[in-house]
């Protein structure tokens, strides 16, 4: 399926192309028609150096401004996760400094036919302006383009992911307290399933589920729809997509399917978990015995915590949907409270076992959730102390190393609580 949002890498330079070739080819004829008179005051050999050395000028600026940018983005994504170049890629800033520049080139290249039109020695000079403009509007680019790449530092990286996560947090999960729809509850699964729809084709993952088109579809056939697969789940060929139970009309196959969007990667839109993927991986990759850098790791925890926080105080059995009548329709799998601690703290606790910065650290986490969060969150909580424990216990034999290690000090090695 064609993704426009996907695709604006190559898609936004190209219109820009597009667009200044046809205004460099149109313009400048237009303008020696409607006004013959309104020509530049510089000499022609003027302006034929100033197309010339912009043109030149341009395409050297792209090629070596955009490999200097590629080779901090690949470098970025062997220090922190590679699943981030994808997210650093389609920045729109990237997109359009590269459309900025590609359309100046090709405007100035297009624009130098209607110099000297006829022999007559004369330059349109709204073309002049034009081509100025986009100079100057290359040097601004340039320049946001610079800010950008500013922004591959570790801590505004981990900022830019922890952003993603606390804005779908917020979508996608309603206040703790607030009760889920009355009937959520009811069994649906009666007999055998009236449909059941699978994957065909190369594997591929579950970026976002429409509920709300699920849901107008169960109400229209009667029945309920039991989705089978995660958001964030990769799906292989025959793998069971959804099940309908119950229904009194067949739904069409291909229109369920097109409720489900799939793609080459995980996505942000309905996938806390996929961004504390990213920050578990920028975690225990800066633990690495190559890297060896546990503050980065302590960094990434921050971001974690704050999510964790935000969970927490957030109601999770979401997955349960029901139509205007107040009846199940829809019922769609989404991670507990114990699926997002364990992929938070496991790996992390696994690689960073014999670093007392990063146990320190995990220790004070886990003790602000418990003073923080309510009472239902605490039994996975405490569990998560012990296990803690046990691993300070494990990797550290001197007394006293374990003493150090199990102090709660939420920098790591900074100020302890006593």
């Amino acid at each position: 399926m064609f993704n426009l949002k996907h695709s604006s890498t190559w898609l936004i330079p190209l219109l820009y192309g597009i667009a200044a070739l046809a205004l460099g080819l149109t313009l400048p004829r237009l303008e020696t028609r409607l006004w013959p008179d309104l020509v530049s005051p510089m000499s022609f050999s003027a302006d034929m150096t100033i197309y010339s050395a912009i043109a030149s000028g341009m395409i050297a600026l792209t090629g070596i401004v955009f490999s200097l940018v590629f080779v901090m983005v690949q470098f970025s994504a062997t220090a922190y996760s590679p699943r981030l170049v994808l997210w650093i890629a389609r920045n729109p800033v990237m997109s359009h400094a590269l459309g900025v520049f590609v359309s100046t080139f090709l405007y100035a290249v297009s624009a130098l036919a209607g110099v000297d039109r006829n022999g007559s020695g004369r330059v349109p000079i709204v073309s002049v302006f034009i081509v100025v403009a986009l100079l100057v509007a290359s040097v601004g680019m340039f320049v946001a383009l610079i800010q950008q790449i500013r922004g591959l530092q570790i801590s505004r990286m981990l900022a830019f992911t922890g952003d993603q996560g606390r804005a779908v947090i917020g979508a996608l999960y309603p206040p703790l307290g607030t009760e889920p729809p009355a009937g959520a509850a009811r069994e649906f699964r009666d007999g055998l399933p009236a449909q059941i729809v699978v994957h065909r084709g190369r594997p591929r993952s579950i970026q976002a589920i429409d509920t709300e088109g699920l849901v107008r579809l169960a109400e229209k056939s009667g029945g309920v729809i039991e989705v089978m697969v995660a958001v964030g789940d990769t799906v292989t060929e025959l793998q069971t997509l959804l099940r309908v139970w119950g229904a009194r009309t067949v739904i069409d196959e291909r229109t369920m399917k097109r409720q489900i969007e799939m793609g080459e990667e995980r996505t942000f839109e309905q996938d806390p978990k996929y961004v504390i993927r990213l920050l578990v991986d920028i975690a225990i990759r800066a633990l690495s015995p190559a890297v060896n850098d546990p503050t980065t790791a302590v960094q990434a925890l921050d971001q974690i915590e704050d999510l964790l926080m935000r969970l927490g105080l957030r109601r999770l059995d979401v997955g349960a949907f029901c139509g205007g009548d107040g009846q199940l329709r829809l019922v769609v799998p989404f991670p507990t409270w114990d699926d997002f601690l364990l992929l938070a703290f496991d790996e992390i606790r696994y690689y960073g076992a014999t670093s007392v910065q990063v146990m320190r650290r995990m220790a004070a986490l886990v003790s602000d959730l418990i003073s923080v969060l309510p009472p239902e969150r605490h039994a996975a909580l405490r569990h998560l102390q012990v296990r803690l424990e046990a691993t300070i216990a494990r990797s550290f034999l001197d007394a006293e190393e374990k003493v150090q290690a199990a102090v709660e000090d939420r920098q790591g090695l900074g100020v302890p609580r006593r």
